[in-house]
């Protein structure tokens, strides 16, 4: 999925290292944190992440705006809260 252009995080969640469920626990509460229309970017290396870091998004009723490559190992997520 490519991203729009520009997406600026309020926040980011960096769970590079972390293995599941860590990073969906840091993803919810980083999403409980957020207002309305603010977008949560998380930084992951957890292979799993690809199915769970979407998902998790869709059931908090919050928009999955895409996934971007940082390198080899290393996704990166955005969030947004509605």
């Amino acid at each position: 999925m490519k991203l729009p252009p520009r997406i600026i995080a309020d926040k980011v969640v960096d769970a590079r290292g972390l293995s599941c469920p860590l990073p969906l626990l840091k993803t919810k509460k980083a999403l409980d944190s957020l207002k309305s229309g603010q977008t949560v970017k998380i930084i992951c290396t957890d292979p799993g992440s690809k199915d769970h870091i979407p998902d998790l998004g869709l059931r908090n009723g919050s928009s999955f705006l895409g996934m971007e490559h940082s390198d080899e190992d290393t996704l990166s997520y955005f969030i947004q809260k509605d």
